[in-house]
């Protein structure tokens, strides 16, 4: 997958930001030990999914119809942005119970939104009729090899600012992010998957040994809250993931709240998910470990992450 990364990252160059790091001390965020921030929460669209979103459309042709997507919110953010900036039209299906915020940003970017039944899996497939009809590109949240390959983008550009990382924690929804990641890296890097406690899809996957349907609820299933993780990311990252863990909804609350208060960075629940293991110890590094941390989206009322009341919570909610 590392010669399709690469090509990726040329490919989406122009259209894409190079996000910061930002190096935190344990006293500063309470943690046992420091960590390297990846702030993919500045990322054009709000979130990681524009690499994946840029690179879907890139790769080949867009048609008349231009292209339909299914997702929770920062994918449906991604598709939209992307497909003004490239001058096509887009269509995104959320469901009924994807945040407000997410929504207005979809309509910002002048895509047509459609809800699309009750949950994430009854949006995508309204999407995937409709697609039918029209004959508009598909753009997956997760499961296509040109989504896989934008978001390894994110693991070149970070090897590339800190060569001597040597643990990764991220957060997993659908597990594109994570496939993608695992895709570049590999073994050269410790891979910690984090989800939250309501959303195990990718941990029963392991259990499994395939992907298999899992339970979605909590605090961030509007953005981790897949169903069953994809085929490709399994097939990519469970050979080389080195733990996965979950995290309780109580400690992505506090990692929102001490990235806010530490460093001034507004995250979304999902986002500030892969921080909440380092926290709460369900991960814990060895000695000598370099760590990095994947700040992944912003897509919320800045509010709610500076610790004001939560809007997304609930069940069965919605998906990347």
């Amino acid at each position: 997958m590392q010669q399709s990364i690469t090509a990726a990252a040329r490919r989406i160059a122009p259209y894409i930001r190079r996000t910061p790091l930002l190096e935190v001390s344990a006293a500063s965020l309470g943690a046992p030990c420091d960590a390297v921030l990846k702030l993919e929460a500045l990322q054009v669209s709000g979130s990681f999914k524009a690499r994946g979103a840029f690179n879907r459309m890139l790769s080949a042709p867009v048609p008349p119809a231009g292209v339909i997507a299914a997702s929770g919110g920062n994918h449906g953010a991604a598709v939209a942005l992307a497909a003004r900036v490239l001058g096509h039209r887009a269509e995104i299906f959320v469901p009924a119970i994807s945040a407000a915020a997410k929504r207005a940003r979809i309509a910002a970017e002048g895509a047509h939104l459609t809800i699309g039944g009750a949950s994430y899996d009854e949006a995508r497939e309204a999407s995937e009729a409709r697609a039918a009809e029209t004959g508009a590109m598909i753009i997956h949240a997760y499961d296509q090899p040109e989504v896989l390959a934008g978001q390894g983008t994110l693991a070149l550009e970070w090897e590339e600012q800190d060569p001597g990382l040597t643990h990764a924690l991220i957060a997993v929804g659908g597990g594109g992010l994570l496939g993608g990641i695992a895709g570049w890296w590999g073994r050269r890097v410790a891979l910690v998957a984090v989800e939250p406690e309501g959303c195990p899809a990718f941990l029963s996957a392991l259990r499994a040994g395939r992907p298999v349907p899992a339970p979605v609820g909590g605090l961030a299933a509007d953005s981790l809250g897949a169903r069953q993780v994809g085929a490709l990311m399994f097939a990519a990252a469970a050979p080389v993931v080195t733990a996965a863990v979950t995290v309780p909804d109580s400690a992505i609350r506090e990692a929102q709240m001490r990235l806010w208060s530490a460093c001034r960075v507004v995250a979304e629940p999902g986002g500030a998910a892969a921080l909440a293991a380092l926290l709460c110890g369900a991960w814990v590094p060895g000695p000598g470990a370099r760590v990095g941390v994947l700040v992944c989206g912003a897509n919320c009322d800045p509010a709610e992450a500076a610790g004001g009341v939560p809007t997304t919570v609930g069940t069965d909610r919605a998906a990347p």
